[in-house]
């Protein structure tokens, strides 16, 4: 099967280590992946509802709190409405978390890194992160 047959995007922040990992992982498993910088890119609404949709996950879910304006925003009150979520990751690309990616075999945010590995046909034979912990796989 040629990487044609199998495409991987990838949305990832280059700033963050999980998201740096899982494009090595997908790297050393012989894949090129699209890889898609989000800051840079930004997103549409259909885009995040497809994404969203395909994971199986809320905007809730999908929003990072962490390093992000959530709090700023207000968008971690309970009574915050999906479609209000999804217009701030709309305005502010960085309130979603990452990396997603999307393969034949699914579409998963995958945190930690190692959860891609459910999404590939074939893995790398041996995978060390960046901080030197080694994946069994």
């Amino acid at each position: 099967m040629s990487d044609a047959d199998f495409p991987i995007v990838i949305f990832h922040n280059p700033a963050c280590g999980t998201s740096r990992n899982t494009v090595a992982m997908v790297e050393a498993a012989g894949y090129a992946p699209e890889v898609v910088e989000y800051l840079k890119a930004g997103w549409t609404h259909d885009q995040l509802r497809e994404l969203a949709g395909a994971a199986g996950l809320t905007f809730r879910q999908l929003m990072r709190e962490k390093g992000s304006p959530a709090d700023d925003l207000g968008l971690l009150a309970d009574e915050v409405s999906e479609d209000r979520i999804l217009d701030a990751m709309v305005a502010h690309p960085i309130l979603v978390n990452r990396p997603l990616v999307a393969t034949p075999k699914g579409t998963r945010l995958c945190r930690p890194s190692e959860l891609v590995l459910d999404l590939l046909e074939r893995k790398p034979e041996t995978f060390t992160k960046e901080d030197g912990e080694v994946v069994r796989l």
